[in-house]
């Protein structure tokens, strides 16, 4: 089953090379969440491009894999199995186009599809949203928007704002929600991050997951606050390596209807997270 969804990947990745030729990277990375009663393990691979359509617009469309491994350190949960196996397909189309030199339009159009083994066409959903970038300085830019969103595990919209400005030669800073980064670089093979992220989703079951005797549950969803350092080394030429480290807060794993609604709480505890990557890049 894995396989067949990494060949699919690379499928598209060699179509839309073709089609777009002005910039492109592909990433691989695997990250561990390891806590008291519950370990997460991720390995994902993605590809991105982009192209400047003209002068004021640029269109960026990424596609990325991802599977989730969650290993029960416990007995008491609702499953026998100590084990289990999610999968995450996800497209992110973004368009953006410059209305003057102070004022750019954002649009993202997004589909995810979640699931458990079995994919079908309840797992599909659609996501997206747009904004305004405004820079009123020549280093600084605010950005506001609204997007539908799992940024807390369930389908919703949401604001979105960043405050962007370039302190110096070496460091950028980033401040908003869900997102916000300060970046340093002493040279130009190395990359120091300092990254705070809110995130979420969500995986339909294959079956139903009975609880108990009237509780049951066709879902699964994850969200938290992930605050990270990042270090990212140009190795050799264009290949890049990353390693990250942080801190998770306010995790929650949850079962719930299609509609969100808790029916059984893991209590995950907060904990750390480690991830190594690889970037192509030319």
């Amino acid at each position: 089953m894995k396989l067949k969804y990494f060949i699919i990947l690379f499928s598209m990745i060699s179509i839309l090379k073709i089609s777009a030729q002005s910039g492109y990277s592909l990433e691989l990375n695997v990250k561990t969440i390891p806590t008291k009663e519950i370990t997460k393990n991720e390995t994902g691979i993605g590809f991105s491009f982009y192209k400047n359509l003209d002068s004021k617009n640029k269109i960026t469309n990424s596609i990325s894999y991802k599977n989730s491994e969650l290993k029960f350190n416990l007995d008491n949960y609702y499953s026998a199995n100590n084990r289990n196996n999610y999968n995450r397909i996800e497209n992110n189309l973004e368009f953006q186009h410059q209305l003057n030199d102070k004022l750019n339009l954002n649009f993202e159009f997004k589909t995810i599809t979640g699931f458990e083994n079995s994919l079908g066409l309840s797992d599909v959903g659609f996501f997206g949203g747009a904004g305004i970038q405004y820079a009123y300085s020549e280093k600084s830019s605010i950005e506001l928007g609204i997007k539908r969103t799992m940024l807390f595990g369930k389908a919703q919209i949401l604001p979105s704002i960043a405050f962007n400005s370039k302190l110096n030669s070496k460091t950028d800073l980033s401040l908003g929600f869900p997102y916000s980064n300060i970046q340093y670089s002493n040279n130009e093979r190395n990359i120091f991050s300092l990254k705070n992220t809110f995130e979420g989703e969500y995986y339909q079951l294959d079956q139903t997951k009975s609880i108990s005797s009237n509780l049951s549950a066709s879902r699964i969803r994850f969200s938290q606050m992930t605050t990270a350092l990042e270090y990212e080394r140009n190795v050799d030429g264009n290949w890049y390596m990353s390693f990250q480290g942080g801190y998770q807060f306010n995790k929650k794993y949850r079962l719930t209807d299609n509609k969100g609604t808790t029916k059984f709480n893991f209590d995950a505890n907060d904990g750390y997270m480690f991830n190594i990557g690889i970037k192509y890049k030319p």
